[in-house]
């Protein structure tokens, strides 16, 4: 009974995400066709205000319009490139998979982190108990201190 509502809302989950990634695509078409529109109707506009009315030839240069329309259509193709390739090499499933490759260099990075940790107390309490070995060995004999000159005889009672 669990795992039926977990499927269901697993695929409720995918659905929605594949819902916003849907829905995400056309606000980004839609803003495409608006900067399309405005495009058209700007470069109208440019042509009307400096060939027809005149406006701006004493303070630019002659046929400055066109100038403006390029630098705008360039702008546009940049917005159109963005749009409807880049998005669709670098969309949602490339960031997936990127993400999932940067995932895994973290986990291999952690786990050799711990293995050289690991090593690195293994050698610690190596040491320590070799040095506690040694200092054992000092403690548990005594004949050592038996042939020494400068110590008195224990008194005889």
């Amino acid at each position: 009974m669990f795992s039926k509502t977990n499927k269901k809302e697993r695929i409720d989950a995918e659905q929605r995400e594949q819902y916003e990634y849907a829905r995400q695509r056309i606000k980004q078409k839609k803003n495409l066709m608006r900067h399309f529109i405005i495009f058209l109707v700007g470069s109208v506009l440019l042509i009307i205000i400096n060939p027809v009315l005149g406006y701006g030839n004493e303070f630019f240069i002659q046929d400055w319009f066109v100038w403006a329309i390029l630098i705008w259509a360039f702008l546009f193709l940049i917005h159109l490139f963005n749009v409807l390739i880049m998005n669709k090499f670098m969309g949602k499933e490339w960031e997936n998979e990127q993400l999932q490759k940067l995932k895994a260099q973290q986990e291999k990075r952690i786990a050799q982190l711990k293995q050289q940790a690991v090593q690195e107390v293994t050698v610690k309490e190596v040491k320590a108990s070799k040095e506690m070995d040694a200092l054992g060995e000092h403690i548990t004999h005594p004949e050592v201190k038996k042939n020494n000159p400068n110590q008195l005889p224990p008194e005889q009672a």
